[in-house]
């Protein structure tokens, strides 16, 4: 089949790119799935928690841009039981509150859901029951509650929550339901890493405005096919960031926020990138690549010292270029979930661009190392699996030219298909393939609920040999992930223990256009 330009393919389908503005309850555009939402969650009679706090997602406005507030929906928190410190505000922003909890505490959070439609919150990369994971059988109407109750089992770590209604999650987080979740120990406390004002979250996601300051979400199909792509940068939910600094060292802890966008973090100066932890917590020591390859879902933490800075200097966090992003589907920048069918061109996927200026503005003296150790990481190994022989395999293609598949499947709120349980108790080689022809030549990473993973190893089918070299750098592979970004054709194994939690869990693409139009499916764990 030849490539078909954007209009020839709108053409084929007799679509338009019609725009969705986000504006208080509306929600309109897209059809809200109404799953017959589930009976509201009650406090466990047995549960006693040591922090108990209440999130309302409820919509509001900001003001992100000159003039006109805009419209966003976003997470209002209150601490009902614990030390203030379990709830932090990021200032002026629609982000919702940063949790902090330490392992071992036992948590419970009120969700209330103030929204016009069916909503639920999921923990990503927490390692909790399946009631308390946020599947989207249990999305609330509004007006409705839920509670959760869990204990943290997860180590140190930046993990994060939004919203996981089916159909819906990339519309809700994309308005603005976010945040993150901080998880602290003693391993973490003895590597003494800078805390307080210099541990620095920083939330990076793409965004678009009308000209009236309002987000627009593009809903023609090639963008749900693609992933949306925005044409202004945020972080923390402010355009144009700049963060003042003094000369001393900072923890930054980063997370792509985007619902589509990957990616590829490098200062300006060339100075490699000191990574101290990845999704799952803090690495073994640190890692020094001159880049890294950030997928959506994903986090990374660094270690930045300016301490041999001058003050009144700038420096610049940047996306540098990548190939991939102009060529491939349709005869026009797909590759990475890309710009085609999106109007927002000024930031198509693959371009360099400054995420953030760093301004030095005052010194300080603050004599902090670089621990050479950070954190004891117990390794899976292969020969333990149970299926090592013949790991389980997931195939990632596009039918139809439509529907993105998993192993030719499609989401059913409660279908478990026979390859898709695994016994409790058990470690197990999984295998994603990112499966390629002319058409569907695009990134996916791939998130698996209720579970943290190692990956050990990474194969790229040779056509793809030179676009993947543009990225590979980047991967930091060392320490425990919940989200992996497969490259075209990349076919990337991990191991993954299921303890503790019999029940349904989720795994789908974080490309979260995907995961609205069904690239996601369910695993049960059986005891």
């Amino acid at each position: 089949m030849k490539n078909l330009t954007r209009r020839e393919f709108l053409k084929l389908f007799g679509v338009g790119a019609s725009v969705l503005t986000i504006a208080g309850l509306s929600g309109c555009g897209v059809a809200p799935f109404l799953s017959g939402a589930a009976q509201s969650a009650q406090p466990r009679g047995d549960f006693v928690p040591d922090v108990e706090l209440k999130l309302t997602a409820t919509n509001t406005q900001t003001s992100i841009l000159p003039g006109q507030p805009t419209q966003v929906w976003k997470y209002d928190g209150v601490v009902l039981k614990g030390d203030s410190a379990n709830l932090q505000t990021i200032p002026n922003s629609y982000l919702g509150p940063i949790i902090r909890a330490k392992r071992g505490q036992k948590i419970r959070i009120h969700l209330n859901n103030a929204l016009g439609e069916p909503t639920i919150i999921h923990w990503h990369g927490l390692h909790v029951p399946p009631e308390m994971d946020g599947h989207p059988r249990y999305a609330i109407a509004p007006g409705q509650s839920y509670v959760y109750d869990f204990e943290i089992r997860n180590r140190a770590g930046t993990y994060w929550f939004h919203p996981h209604p089916h159909q819906r999650t990339g519309f809700q987080a994309y308005a603005g339901l976010a945040g993150l979740f901080l998880v602290s120990d003693s391993e973490e406390t003895e590597a003494n890493l800078p805390g307080g004002e210099f541990d620095v979250p920083l939330v990076i996601q793409d965004r678009a405005f009308n000209a009236n300051n309002q987000l627009v979400y593009v809903t023609n199909p090639m963008d749900q096919m693609m992933g949306f792509l925005g044409d202004r940068i945020l972080v923390n939910g402010h355009p144009d960031f700049a963060m003042n600094v003094a000369t001393r060292a900072y923890r930054l802890r980063v997370l792509n926020g985007s619902n589509s966008r990957v990616y590829k973090l490098a200062w300006e100066d060339g100075a490699p990138l000191t990574v101290i932890a990845t999704d799952g917590g803090l690495l073994e020591k640190p890692a020094q690549p001159s880049y890294v390859t950030l997928g959506p879902g994903e986090r990374v933490e660094l270690w930045a010292d300016f301490s041999n800075r001058r003050v009144g200097s700038e420096l610049k966090l940047k996306s540098l270029a990548f190939a991939g992003a102009e060529a491939g589907m349709m005869g026009g920048g797909m590759m990475g979930g890309g710009m085609m069918g999106n109007s927002n061109a000024a930031l198509p996927h693959g371009a360099e661009f400054t995420i953030l200026r760093v301004k030095v503005d005052r010194e300080l003296k603050e004599n902090i190392q670089l621990p050479e150790r950070l954190s004891t990481i117990q390794r899976h190994r292969l020969d333990d699996a149970i299926n090592r022989q013949n790991p389980r395999a997931f195939g990632i293609a596009m039918q139809r030219m439509m529907t993105w598949t998993l192993n030719g499947r499609v989401f059913e709120m409660e279908n478990v298909a026979n390859d898709e349980i695994v016994k409790l108790n058990t470690l197990e080689a999984w295998e994603f393939v990112n499966q390629t022809n002319s058409m569907d030549q695009m990134v996916h990473p791939m998130h698996i609920h209720g579970v943290l993973f190692q990956v050990v190893e990474r194969q790229i089918a040779p056509q793809f040999q030179a676009v993947w070299d543009t990225v590979r750098a980047g991967y930091v592979d060392d320490g425990w992930k919940d989200t992996v970004l497969l490259w075209p054709s990349e076919r990337v194994k991990l191991l993954m223990r299921f303890e503790d939690f019999p029940g349904m869990y989720l795994y789908h693409c974080h490309n979260l256009e995907h995961e609205d139009q069904g690239l996601m499916r369910n695993y049960m764990i059986q005891a």
